[in-house]
């Protein structure tokens, strides 16, 4: 956070002039033929997108640098082949996701989950700012808004393919992620088909974490919807539309994280989720879970399965929820 006295309306002139100076260039550099399709097609250089907040920001027709404050618009853009030019870390993760750290190599971490570091994000110079309310940089809006035209795309708890709709809506790329969406759906539906004997299984979601579990993967996001989508069921502590990110389960009640299979991980790679699991075995019951004596634990890159995502995360539920459950 930048500092509360005198230098602090500097920074505020300042970031205020580098939002209008982008603006500017954006919404006035039509004649140079070098800002991608829109204006090469001679588009307006500025269009007005709606967010979740039900104000209009408006926005560049072809963002050149964009700033990613939230994992899943992170996982959107770069789903949709944009790489931002700043982003957050993950959940719990000194750099971003795990499972997005190959696709944003050159993206500065400039917010956590906790909050956005302005000057940071403001010597990004960028001309387009994305989050949503899975962090709490949506309390630092207003301020985001000096720097550049900043867009809120989804609520709390938002269906993840809503999300990710307007994320591309306000990258300008709707058409792109229709067809990235109706992929996923046909893939959902072939997976469905081929479930056999685990078409009626009972499927639980956990992270492992501080020596116990937490229930993941509860309502539509990325995890439950694909999970609902195939028709499976979920345990009764992992029904309805959960209370918020994650519940911690005591080891007391570690029965009622059981399932005939339990998709296992951590905020970090699989290797890490295997550590994990070793310890996990070590504690009281967990023996006695039925997917454990049945060889059904299956550790998880927990990265993508146990924060917030989008479409990258969804797919990478599915290849695992595929390679598992189909015959």
């Amino acid at each position: 956070m930048y500092p509360t006295r005198a230098p602090r309306r500097a920074f505020l002139a300042s970031t205020a002039a580098l939002a209008t100076g982008a603006l500017l260039l954006t919404g006035c550099g039509s004649d140079d033929g070098d800002s991608g399709s829109a204006r090469s097609e001679g588009a307006a250089t500025t269009r007005e997108v709606t967010d979740a907040q039900g104000r209009t920001v408006e926005v560049p027709a072809a963002p050149k640098k964009v700033v990613a404050l939230s994992e899943p618009t992170l996982d959107a853009a770069l789903a949709l082949g944009i790489e931002p030019v700043g982003t957050t870390a993950g959940r719990g993760q000194k750099g971003v996701s795990t499972y997005l750290a190959g696709k944003a190599k050159n993206s500065e971490v400039v917010a956590t989950v906790a909050e956005a570091d302005l000057e940071k994000v403001a010597a990004l110079r960028p001309d387009l700012i994305l989050l949503d309310e899975t962090t709490a940089a949506k309390s630092q809006v207003s301020k985001l808004r000096e720097i550049a035209p900043t867009v809120l795309t989804a609520k709390l708890n938002e269906d993840w393919k809503e999300a990710f709709t307007a994320t591309a809506e306000a990258l300008n790329e709707k058409s792109r992620a229709e067809k990235i969406l109706d992929d996923f759906d046909a893939d959902v539906a072939t997976t469905r088909k081929k479930l056999g004997d685990n078409a009626d299984a009972v499927v639980s979601v956990v992270r492992w974490q501080n020596n116990a579990p937490s229930v993941v993967g509860v309502g539509k996001n990325h995890v439950g919807s694909t999970l609902t989508a195939l028709g499976v069921r979920r345990p009764a502590n992992q029904q309805g539309s959960g209370v918020g990110h994650s519940e911690p389960i005591s080891l007391e009640k570690l029965s009622t994280i059981d399932g005939d299979w339990l998709f296992f991980g951590v905020l970090g790679d699989e290797a890490a989720g295997e550590t994990a699991y070793a310890g996990a075995r070590k504690a009281t019951n967990f023996a006695r879970l039925k997917a454990e004596k049945e060889g059904h634990v299956v550790v998880v890159q927990g990265s993508a399965w146990n924060s917030a995502g989008g479409p990258l995360a969804a797919r990478i539920v599915l290849d695992d929820l595929t390679k598992a459950l189909a015959s």
